[in-house]
């Protein structure tokens, strides 16, 4: 949904109202979850961003995660804020760029709670609902190897235009993207340092 003028508590209350029951707009859903086999089709984006060591970087990190720090970029956010990382739950990115706001819905397809070996990860994806500009899917993630003893923040999405206005913007849907992510990685490196 695109916009001239930010939308009031009560209007993207209800338009999230309206999402809720709505299937996702594309097929591929869970697809982000091995990042190895990325539709046809599809734009991909992966960013990775080393945010420390060890085991308290890594509960920290998760923290901001579940906590949605990586919206903390000033030119977007999601919406309710706060909303509960939980399958089912259905979310909006409300954007503001180039004069005009865009309220994009989501719904968290999966979640990660992995433990194995030497590697800790924890994380989730939203995919696209059929009112968001963009049909896809976006994995948010944390990980700890516990051989190197590093923590990373990893984004890794496909996506490509759903909507008219998308598909005639389609570059410019590209560098907001690209911008989300550069903006995302800073905003869990800020989120997770104690400095």
């Amino acid at each position: 949904m695109f916009l001239f003028d930010e939308p009031s508590p009560q209007r993207i209350s209800r338009f999230l109202d309206a999402q809720r029951d709505a299937p996702f707009s594309y097929d591929e859903v869970g697809a982000t979850r091995e990042g190895t086999k990325t539709p046809t089709g599809y734009a991909v984006d992966h960013n990775r961003a080393r945010l420390g060591r060890g085991r308290d970087m890594f509960e920290r990190a998760v923290d901001a995660l579940y906590a949605w720090k990586m919206f903390d970029v000033g030119w977007a956010r999601l919406v309710p804020a706060g909303a509960p990382v939980e399958v089912g739950v259905t979310v909006a990115v409300l954007a503001r760029h180039f004069g005009f706001y865009s309220l994009n819905p989501c719904r968290i397809s999966y979640t990660i709670e992995e433990d194995e070996g030497g590697l800790a990860r924890r994380g989730f994806a939203y995919g696209t609902l059929p009112e968001h500009g963009e049909k896809g899917e976006e994995r948010f993630s944390v990980e700890w190897s516990r051989e190197v003893d590093s923590v990373f923040y990893e984004l890794y999405a496909f996506s490509r235009p759903n909507h008219l206005i998308a598909k005639l913007g389609n570059p410019l849907s590209r560098r907001l993207q690209r911008r989300f992510a550069r903006d995302s990685l800073q905003a869990m490196v800020r989120a997770t340092n104690l400095g």
